[in-house]
């Protein structure tokens, strides 16, 4: 089926919303928490709100984090983590600890720290300013709003880097290595903007 898109459910996310913005995008949406769904999938997302351990550890409960490694690396599949699920990607987290992550870009995962009065949670919108081009942002202008509910972020190697925020400092919103992808924010959420990154993802 063209354009199967496995949404990863480890039972941290509202996964409705993210469903109906990929099928409005063109994509055939299966939630699942089986990891041989993953095999006959086109394209994963990997969403999640919450706490990183937890996540990470319903994850290896299931067998989906290897299942997430094995695909990502295997064929390899266009995988893409939103919000928590960006931060799962990470090599690791120093939330509730050192807890190690997927480690499918390299980086660290660490908590907002305000510069001048900011709040954290960092909820809300706010820019997304590229500092390379990534088919992830085709049709995307610089400046652009997008919807963030986040604590942590996810701090990578430049060549990693695809856009940046300027919240608490200045933070990485889009990271892409290879056929992996991220954002902070939530895109199904973000209005137009949003679903033109999703078209974006399912043409990759």
């Amino acid at each position: 089926m063209a354009n199967r898109v496995a949404i990863v459910d480890h039972g941290l996310s509202n996964l409705n919303s993210i469903a109906r913005a990929i099928e409005e995008c063109g994509g055939t949406p299966v939630v699942t928490g089986d990891p041989r769904e993953l095999q006959q999938a086109n394209r994963i997302v990997l969403p999640g709100v919450g706490a990183f351990p937890a996540a990470i550890a319903r994850l290896r409960a299931s067998g989906l984090f290897d299942a997430l490694l094995e695909e990502a690396g295997r064929r390899p599949v266009p995988l893409l983590g939103i919000c928590l699920g960006m931060q799962l990607l990470a090599e690791s987290s120093s939330e509730g600890g050192d807890n190690p992550g997927l480690g499918l870009i390299p980086g660290v995962v660490t908590r907002l720290t305000p510069t001048n009065g900011e709040r954290v949670p960092h909820m809300g919108w706010n820019e997304v300013q590229p500092v390379v081009d990534h088919p992830l942002l085709r049709g995307i202008q610089g400046g652009t709003d997008f919807y963030f509910v986040h604590s942590y972020y996810l701090s990578c190697p430049q060549p990693c880097i695809v856009a940046r925020t300027p919240y608490c400092g200045e933070f990485v919103s889009v990271a892409a290595k290879g056929n992996v992808m991220a954002v902070q924010f939530h895109p199904e959420k973000s209005q137009r903007a949003g679903f033109q990154l999703l078209q974006n993802f399912l043409a990759i």
